[in-house]
């Protein structure tokens, strides 16, 4: 079937960040179509290099406006989903706006930083036309959906060890921008962390004990167990954490995944994610409000734990 025949139109809020290009590509690779748009900055040249004729806006009331105008006269433009690249702690406020304009909405990870937003959009979702659907792209990765089918196959009795090492190191100018505030990130945990902490838990089950034993404004690091699995995870954006082995080829970003001592190959094949996940949203099989329900309740934990003494289930970086 040909996707244009049933094109969607879709606005993006916070089109000019850093994911957003990501979201206009699956936009225009699901054929669909980009009729508004809305950021602070107008530094938002991109968006003709994907979609022409978008209606863009620099204020969040006259996008509203405009949205809420095209809704009532039931205009050939009206917005079937509204995608949200803002940062995380405005998320759960434009999820509102979406719902209360009936439309659905694919909203970039973190869906919330607190758990108990979740209950208040899982309310108003059943109140609204519109669906709240968010970003878990490495649940459709490719080498992940094989591991992730092969453990289903096996079951063992003894829990897998695991171990995740992520470092992207940043530049001075994260700090100052809204990621580097935890009260508008979420933290490290939250901000960078949570599409792994939801990957171990949808492979590996429900999360039960959990130890913090590092927690610095550029690194943390931590222990977790979970129903099938103990994982010891490592997150940095300090360049200085990076192997030898990175920095020999200039790469400023390091992933690593472990299962029972072997390598987990995933690297690659993180562009066309994005497209993936709308794929699946728009079949009707996208990632909802209770898919994050797990994962942000546990970063949220992990950003009020109390730091532990490092031990024997430190990750290997804590214990050199």
């Amino acid at each position: 079937m040909d996707l244009t025949d049933m094109a969607q139109n879709f606005a993006v809020m916070g089109v000019g960040g850093y994911i957003a290009p990501r979201h206009l590509k699956a936009i225009k690779d699901t054929g669909n179509n980009l009729v508004a748009a809305v950021d602070p900055y107008d530094s938002v040249g991109i968006l003709d290099k994907y979609f022409h004729n978008v209606k863009f806006f620099t204020e969040f009331e006259r996008f509203d406006r405009h949205l809420e105008k095209q809704r009532r006269n039931r205009s050939e433009d009206k917005v079937d989903y509204i995608t949200i690249c803002t940062p995380n702690y405005l998320h759960d406020a434009h999820c509102r706006l979406a719902l209360r304009l009936g439309v659905d909405t694919i909203c970039e990870k973190p869906l919330v930083i607190n758990p108990w937003n979740l209950d208040q959009l899982a309310s108003l979702e059943a109140e609204s036309e519109g669906k709240i659907h968010t970003m878990l792209q490495l649940r459709v990765h490719p080498e992940l959906l094989k591991i992730k089918n092969q453990l289903d196959k096996i079951k063992t009795k003894s829990n897998h060890e695991v171990e995740i090492t992520y470092i992207t190191s940043r530049g001075p100018w994260y700090y100052s921008s809204w990621k580097g505030s935890p009260e508008k990130s979420g933290g490290i945990a939250t901000n960078i962390g949570i599409h792994f902490f939801d990957m171990i838990q949808w492979m590996f089950g429900k999360f039960g004990e959990n130890r913090v034993y590092l927690d610095e404004f550029d690194r943390m690091s931590g222990y977790v167990e979970l129903e099938e699995a103990q994982v010891r995870w490592f997150l940095s954006l300090n360049e200085s954490d990076l192997p030898p082995s990175s920095n020999k080829l200039g790469q400023k970003t390091y992933r690593s995944m472990t299962i029972d001592g072997e390598e987990v190959e995933f690297s690659s094949g993180f562009t066309d994610l994005h497209t993936e996940v709308y794929k699946r949203t728009l079949a009707g099989d996208g990632f909802g409000i209770e898919d994050v329900r797990a994962s942000i309740e546990l970063t949220h934990e992990i950003r009020n734990c109390t730091t532990s003494k490092i031990d024997k289930y430190a990750h290997p970086y804590l214990r050199k």
